[in-house]
């Protein structure tokens, strides 16, 4: 990316100056996405690192107690998990349909406190039916990461939003990470006030991410036009750059219309479909990797902290594959390559047929999966927003269709299935496997798409300045493939 851009440079050199174009001028584009990016991925990134703290931290707390205490049994305890998935399923659409009627300063911030609560509230359920209120509840998180994607694509081009939203879904393996270490100290506060420490660990981890968002109204931002961070000359140049790139300056309100419009697309369907064959394995690994820990032989407190460095990988192997993917301008093979790294894992996980007289070896394999699942769901998780016109309502479509993955992931995971789990694990390697076929299938339509479109119009870049633009469906737009 060139250091210095002036806004002629990104309309083409156009020699009609207009009032935005003579105020931009100056204007250093690398410095400004600089600015912007410190300014929005940690405000939203530790919001999401909060969220899947929150739904990820039940599989530390089953193993320091939690189903003695609730008086569950463990196929009781996977319902539980289910039931988050029902909820989350069930918000995501009226989360967002919130964002676009409110601002993200008001909704981002509010919708946190509402899950932190419910977080909280989970470390004085005494019952089953208090256990499954608050896991459904605590679906109310659905509405971040959809709405995160469409702010973002507010603020950047189509071919930066893949990195960012890459980044900002890498908070999920630092949550994993966290939560282990967390997790670990906090299960030492066992006998304080509560027998076992897995009350607190819902209640601290609560009411931190109740604290933080709460702050967060005042440093979450809402859209370019009131930023006070911004200058007015950056405000115009950021809608200049835009203008040229993508439909993101186009006043997209919400329409029952564009809701239709989705449903009848089928490559939304097959954005579903990629996010649908990840969820399973990103979920049974995130909920589920305490147990697998565990019952390789080691106690609760060993467990805890084994999971920090498989997630610490994978934080970086999301990263580096994101920096690649926008580097290289390639989406459909990194993250089918990444599916196959993961389907290697789970090979090496059901080859093991001694896990507890060979620890390592599946120790081993949980580096494969997480260091494969965690890139391959970002980049298919930010591939909507580089091409869908109606970007809030396709990317909760993804992720609904996709998140009903994980609610069969939940029952994968049985107490009697351990040490070796090899319904979870063969369950997770199939559909990592329909992975790499739905992102090649995928791939390949959207390269045809756009060589039969080439044969029919040239495309255009400045597409927020068109009159008559008709979105993705327009023969000028080109696909990101």
């Amino acid at each position: 990316m060139a250091e210095k851009k002036t806004v002629e440079d990104v309309a083409g050199g156009d020699s009609g100056v207009s009032d935005s174009e003579t105020a931009g001028s100056q204007i250093n584009e690398g410095a400004l996405l600089r600015k912007l990016d410190l300014r929005l991925l940690p405000a939203v990134g530790v919001l999401y690192l909060l969220s899947f703290l929150d739904r990820s931290n039940v599989g530390n707390a089953r193993i320091e107690g939690l189903l003695s205490d609730v008086h569950m049994t463990g196929n009781q305890y996977l319902t539980g998990l289910t039931l988050y998935f029902v909820g989350y399923v069930l918000f995501e659409i009226p989360c967002n349909i919130i964002l676009k009627r409110t601002t993200p300063r008001i909704w981002l911030p509010t919708l946190t406190i509402i899950w932190g609560v419910v977080a909280t509230l989970t470390g004085i359920v005494h019952n089953l039916a208090g256990f499954l209120v608050s896991r459904f509840f605590l679906g109310t998180e659905s509405g971040l990461f959809p709405g995160v994607v469409f702010y973002f694509s507010m603020w950047y081009k189509r071919r930066e939003r893949q990195y960012r939203i890459s980044l900002f879904f890498s908070a999920a393996s630092l949550a994993g990470a966290f939560g282990g270490i967390l997790a670990y100290g906090i299960g030492r506060m066992r006998g304080v006030v509560w027998e076992n420490g897995w009350r607190w660990i819902f209640i601290l981890e609560g009411i931190l991410t109740v604290v933080v968002a709460a702050a967060a109204y005042g440093f979450i931002h809402n859209y370019p036009d009131t930023s006070k961070f911004l200058s007015e000359d950056e405000r115009k140049f950021i809608h200049q750059r835009l203008a040229a790139d993508s439909d993101a300056t186009h006043d997209e309100r919400f329409t029952w219309a564009a809701v239709v419009e989705a449903l009848k697309d089928p490559n939304c369907w097959l954005y579903g479909l990629g996010f649908h064959t990840m969820s399973l394995p990103l979920y049974t690994l995130s909920l589920f990797l305490p147990t697998i820990i565990a019952n390789l032989g080691y106690t609760a407190a060993t467990a805890q902290l084994l999971t920090v460095p498989p997630y610490a990988f994978a934080f970086i192997t999301t990263v580096s594959i994101a920096i690649l993917s926008e580097r290289l301008g390639q989406r459909a093979i990194f993250i089918g390559g990444s599916a196959i790294f993961a389907a290697i894992g789970y090979a090496i996980l059901l080859s093991n047929t001694d896990p507890v007289g060979r620890p390592g070896v599946s120790y081993v394999g949980v580096f494969f999966s997480a260091g494969g699942i965690y890139p391959a769901t970002a980049l298919v998780l930010s591939w909507p927003a580089i091409n869908i016109w109606y970007r809030a309502i396709g990317n909760a479509m993804q992720i609904s269709i996709g998140n009903l993955g994980a609610v069969l992931g939940t029952q994968l995971y049985r107490a009697t299935d351990g040490p070796r789990f090899i319904v979870g694990h063969s369950l997770a390697l199939a559909y990592l496997v329909a992975n790499a076929v739905v992102v090649t299938i995928l791939g390949i339509r959207l390269k045809r798409e756009n060589q039969r479109r080439q044969a029919i119009a040239e495309e255009i870049k400045h597409v927020g300045e068109v009159v008559d633009w008709r979105g993705d469906s327009d023969p000028r737009w080109r696909f990101e493939y």
